[in-house]
């Protein structure tokens, strides 16, 4: 039987773990740890110091929960943990925080990080927080940014910030300085210990190849993966639409959860079942599912394991399993509602994040009537093409799946893995005329790898119901599809995953009334005419 269990957050029983056991806690859910020895040498005499840095850019959302949890562990671990606050090095990544609003939004971080760490029962008088520019504008620090400039390569530089530090065509100068200054943090710090995410590890290795170049011990780092968002790829501050925000009601929550990406069986890319894993787990020891007792009623889970594999095999709905992590995520979350019902913390709210759209609305009408949208997010990015069914079989690992080889207009058809078998016969599907996402990265699902995406539109409920959407009559594979008002623009040659093109176009992708496909209310067509589907009135397309 469920229970509403809240997070028992990290007890003090530090002084009651050998060094082994601290550090089984310290490495638990990471995916590497570089200077795993020096780590380990460091338990066996004290306490580990260790700091993770957050660029105060866009809103936090509910993958923060993700370090949020290893904090905790930090802290049961008995660790001297500082959360940096990096103001400098969100103005440094492109601006991505105007100078102007560098305080407020130090202020808002500050107050919703404490707030998140609260609400998962994190003591604060164990955790120093520190702001950025409190010590790199010192004469100190600033000397050795010089320093270290003139020994780091523009080439080692670049590579360092590739993942993190936003790229773009005409790279600023401020963006090389990314990776030195947050090397140098390590030491201004006095920390053993870095940690972050996977995708920082290019910077972590700059560090430790170049802090003992200016006579500076080199440090541990600790690397979390990667987890997806809802959408399958990582979730990030600046996607507003598919992202949980940390303010976000009830009812949109449910909506989002609604839209995630959880296909029945698929473990690969499953940011519903990773918060399972990497958030709730590390946090309450145990999760449960709640269902209806025709569907075998609740079952509390005691490792991730067993939830994995049960879903896997299909024994765990898709829609079970959204339903249990929502149940979790609103106990997370109302601490921090009702923090943020406050007159002052809205008016902070307001002013760290000012509402874009009119500035938007300015920059698309002088580009050119493009919606609102700067080129980012234009949605002739996409290399969305007709495509024609040549072949199709079920997946031989997985019943829910198909494998279709479909003609795109290249000279080999691609092979894409979709989860139709519950919705669209195989007959069906079979010599059909389709719509296919090209420029994807290649993914496995189920150790087969897909190279495209059939694009379909749905409508969630009891059943659910999915449509491949329909090409124009007389379509032929390879032909172009693109949104009325961005027919010239070109796509990617791939669409980069860590920006998330697809994911921010998606969610204005929808079915009106007449069943036509829309994004922004603006119809895909070829140049034969419309896309249709032929009965999801008000779908989305995904």
């Amino acid at each position: 039987m469920c229970t509403d269990g809240q997070s028992e957050g990290p007890v003090a029983m530090e002084d009651q773990l050998s060094p082994d056991e601290k550090f089984h806690l310290i490495s638990r859910n990471l995916q590497e740890v570089l200077g795993e020895e020096k780590l380990k040498q460091v338990l066996q005499e004290r306490e580990l110091k260790v700091y993770w840095g957050t660029a105060t850019t866009g809103r936090p959302h509910v993958a923060y929960f993700v370090p949020m949890s290893k904090i905790a562990d930090f802290l049961k671990a008995g660790c001297e943990v500082t959360i940096l606050f990096a103001d400098l090095h969100a103005f440094l990544d492109n601006m991505k925080a105007p100078w102007e609003l560098l305080e407020l939004r130090v202020k808002y971080y500050e107050q919703v990080i404490k707030a998140m760490l609260e609400s998962i029962g994190v003591p604060l008088e164990k955790l120093k927080f520190v702001k950025g520019t409190d010590f790199q504008l010192s004469r100190e620090y600033t000397l050795d940014v010089y320093r270290l400039s003139s020994m780091v390569t523009e080439h080692d530089a670049k590579k360092a910030g590739a993942e993190v530090v936003k790229q773009v065509e005409h790279p600023l100068l401020s963006g090389l300085l990314y990776p030195g200054l947050q090397a140098l943090d390590e030491e201004y710090l006095k920390v053993d210990a870095q940690f972050g995410g996977v995708d920082q590890r290019k910077i972590f290795t700059l560090a430790e190849k170049y802090l003992p170049s200016l006579g500076y011990t080199k440090r541990t780092h600790l690397m979390n993966p990667m987890v997806p968002g809802l959408t399958g790829a990582k979730m990030s501050s600046s996607e507003e639409e598919s992202k949980i925000d940390l303010l976000d009601s009830k009812e949109d929550v449910k909506k989002k959860l609604k839209k995630a990406f959880c296909e029945p069986g698929n473990i690969q890319n499953n940011g519903v079942l990773s918060f399972v894993k990497y958030v709730v787990f590390p946090l309450r020891g145990e999760f449960c599912i709640k269902r209806d007792p025709k569907w075998g009623g609740d079952k509390v889970y005691t490792v991730f394991e067993e939830v994995e594999k049960e879903f896997s095999e299909e024994t765990i709905h898709p829609g079970d399993l959204k339903a249990s992590v929502e149940a979790v995520l609103n106990q997370l979350l109302e601490p921090i509602r009702k923090k943020f019902q406050s007159p002052e913390l809205r008016k902070l709210t307001n002013t760290a994040y000012p509402d874009p759209s009119k500035k938007a609305g300015e920059k698309g009408a002088k580009a050119g009537g493009g919606g609102g949208e700067d080129d980012e997010l234009a949605p002739s990015r996409l290399d969305i093409r007709v495509g024609k069914i040549v072949s199709v079989e079920k997946h031989p690992d997985a019943d829910s799946l198909f494998l279709e080889k479909i003609d795109v207009g290249e000279p080999e058809p691609r092979t894409v893995v979709s989860g139709l078998v519950a919705y669209v016969s195989q007959e069906d599907l079979q010599d059909r005329m389709v719509l296919v996402l090209c420029n994807l990265k290649p993914q496995k699902m189920r150790g087969i790898e897909s190279q495209a995406m059939l694009l379909c539109a749905s409508v969630e409920g009891e059943p659910r119901r999915v449509e491949p959407l329909d090409p124009p009559q007389d379509s032929s594979p390879g032909e172009r599809v693109f949104v009325e008002g961005y027919e010239t623009g070109e796509p990617d040659d791939k669409l980069n995953p860590k920006k998330k093109v697809w994911e921010k176009l998606q969610v204005d992708l929808k079915i009106s009334d007449e069943c036509v496909a829309q994004w922004k209310d603006k119809q895909l067509m070829t140049k034969l005419g419309q896309i249709t589907c032929k009965t999801l009135k008000g779908g989305n397309i995904s």
